[in-house]
C-alpha cells in the first residue's frame, strides 16, 4: 500500500541536548534515521521529517532528505504531525506512519507492517506495534508499557501496569509469566490522515492522564488500535547519554547502518 513516513524531531531535550543532530557514525541522528528508512522501503514511500528548529532543517537539506519546517509550540509529537499532514496536503483517507527520530536501528519491515495493518483493518484508526515479553523484571517495570488485544489483533487496553494479571500464577507475586507471553507495546504508529488531524482536538481522557499515555486517549474516545506482533524485539532507540553510546557502538562494529 501507499503512505508517507514521517519523522518528527524537535530540538529541544531535556535528557540529551540538541539529540536529533547528535552525532552517530559521521551523520546527525535524525538524518541516519530517515536514511535508514529510505534504504528499506519500496522509492514511492516518501520519507518526511517534522522539525521544530532550522538547524535540522538545514541538516535534512544537506543529505537530500525532505524536511518540513513546523511550528515550535507543539504540545505533542500528534500535534507536529497533524500540522505536517496539512503542510503536505495529505487527504484525509491517506495513511502515515510515525517514525520516532531516536531510533536509528529502526526495522523498516516493521514500518510496512504497521502500515499494512489499517488496510487490514478497515476500521481501526490508528496501528502499532509489540512484541513479546520474556523477563519478569520488563513485565513489572511501569516503564515498559504493555498492550492486551482481541482475537482479531485490535487493541483492548495498554498500560504500564503487569497486564494481563494470571490469577492463580501470581497469588504469591510475579516471579514467572503466564503462557502465551504478555506484550511489551513498541512505539510506532500508523493513522489515518483525517483522524490524526481530529486527535489533537479530542479531550484527554482519564486514563490517559492516570496512565500518561497518549493513545489512550484514542481508545476513550472510541476509536481502535490495531497491533502488529513483531517476533523479535526492535533495535535500541535514543533517549540518553547511555543509549547514545550504545548505539554508536553497535553500528560501528557493524561498520554500516544495516544493524
Amino acid at each position: 500500500m501507499t503512505y508517507t513516513v514521517l519523522i518528527p524531531a524537535r530540538l529541544a531535550s531535556t535528557r540529551l541536548p540538541n539529540k536529533p543532530l547528535v552525532d552517530i557514525a559521521g551523520l546527525p541522528m535524525v538524518v541516519r534515521v530517515a536514511q535508514r528508512v529510505k534504504a528499506g522501503l519500496d522509492a514511492s514511500i516518501r520519507v518526511v521529517v517534522a522539525a521544530d528548529n532550522a538547524s535540522i532543517v538545514a541538516a535534512c537539506e544537506s543529505h537530500q532528505i525532505e524536511c518540513l519546517l513546523t511550528r515550535v509550540d507543539h504540545p505533542s509529537g500528534s500535534d507536529r504531525l497533524a500540522e505536517a499532514c496539512s503542510l503536505l496536503g495529505l487527504s484525509d483517507d491517506a495513511v502515515v506512519v510515525n517514525v520516532q527520530g531516536d531510533e536509528p536501528l529502526i526495522d523498516t519491515g516493521l514500518v510496512s507492517a504497521v502500515a499494512d495493518l489499517l488496510q487490514a483493518h478497515p476500521h481501526a484508526t490508528m496501528g502499532t506495534a509489540a512484541h513479546a515479553i520474556h523477563d519478569v523484571a520488563d513485565f513489572k517495570n511501569p516503564n515498559v508499557v504493555k498492550v492486551v488485544t482481541d482475537a482479531s489483533g485490535l487493541a483492548l487496553y495498554f498500560s504500564r501496569a503487569p497486564i494481563a494479571w494470571w490469577r492463580d500464577g501470581f497469588a504469591n507475586g510475579i516471579d514467572t509469566l503466564p503462557d502465551p507471553a504478555p506484550l511489551r507495546h513498541v512505539g510506532i504508529y500508523s493513522y489515518r490522515v483525517g483522524f490524526l488531524k481530529t486527535f489533537p482536538t479530542l479531550p484527554q481522557a482519564p486514563i490517559e492522564v492516570v496512565e500518561a499515555l497518549e493513545q489512550l486517549r484514542a481508545m476513550w474516545h472510541g476509536h481502535r488500535i490495531a497491533v502488529h506482533v513483531s517476533p523479535t524485539a526492535p533495535g535500541p532507540g535514543v533517549d540518553t547519554p547511555e543509549d547514545l553510546e550504545r548505539v554508536r557502538r553497535l553500528i560501528q562494529d557493524k561498520g554500516s547502518m544495516a544493524v
